[in-house]
């Protein structure tokens, strides 16, 4: 699905991502984390085309991304849940999901099944929402993009318990559907429910990728590289990591 090899990029000229090698098949599920500034963000900029491309390839099904823009790279099946939300705050929920829907599995009606809070505000702004409520509208906003491959950079950041625990129900669901997720977050023992596989960012490289397993395996070295304590618990779904405090954006 994803190949991406020798990838560097940054703003203005000033080198962020440094020489990235990543990888990912269909129906994958790869956490990506590391401490603040490391580059996560803008790696998800450079996937999407929305920032300078300096050297290196990057493909998603065989199409050379570098030649392509932003809508174009959307076309292709990227959707993207942004840092920050994005919605139209002028625009009704309704208008927001079907601005850039296109067709598929995913409808209108299953995003509002999805989220039933969404269709009882459906007349609502953007602007009228709580910080919960809009960022289940950016996530139903991708996902009617009906993307090959949903990116999900810090969707639950700043949400209350509640809200962020249903968020994760609704990533373990989009997981047992079979739909392709990339996903920057704080929470990693949430991340390790849903995660195959973990790539951690060190100043602008990819510095360890392995399995969720691996997090006991490589402790010491992840460690390092989040700033935080990493252990594994034995659960129903399998390996987990305990929560780090400074493993997100």
């Amino acid at each position: 699905m994803i190949s991406i090899s020798g990838l560097r990029a940054g703003y203005s000229g000033s080198e962020v991502l440094q020489g990235i090698d990543f990888a990912m098949d269909a129906n994958d599920c790869v956490a990506l984390v590391g401490r603040n500034g490391m580059g996560k963000t803008t790696f998800v900029r450079a996937l999407l085309g929305m920032i300078e491309i300096y050297d290196g390839e990057m493909r998603f099904n065989g199409a050379d991304l570098r030649r392509l823009k932003t809508h174009q790279i959307a076309a292709l099946g990227i959707g993207l849940v942004p840092e920050g939300r994005l919605i139209f705050t002028r625009l009704s929920v309704e208008e927001n999901l079907v601005a850039t829907a296109r067709k598929g599995v995913w409808t209108a009606k299953s995003v509002y099944e999805l989220f039933p809070q969404l269709y009882e505000r459906r007349h609502h702004r953007g602007w009228q929402l709580s910080g919960g409520e809009q960022q289940m509208l950016a996530i139903g906003r991708a996902l009617l993009t009906n993307p090959r491959l949903l990116v999900m950079d810090e969707a639950t950041e700043g949400l209350a318990p509640t809200v962020a625990a249903r968020l994760w129900e609704v990533f373990a669901l989009l997981r047992a559907r079979g739909q392709a997720l990339l996903v920057i977050d704080r929470n990693l023992d949430r991340l390790a429910k849903i995660a195959g596989r973990f790539s951690v960012m060190e100043k602008g490289r990819i510095a360890w990728n392995g399995d969720t397993g691996g997090f006991e395996t490589d402790r010491r070295r992840i460690e390092a590289y989040l700033g935080v304590k990493v252990a594994s618990v034995k659960a129903k779904d399998g390996v987990r990591a305990t929560t780090g405090r400074n493993a997100g954006a």
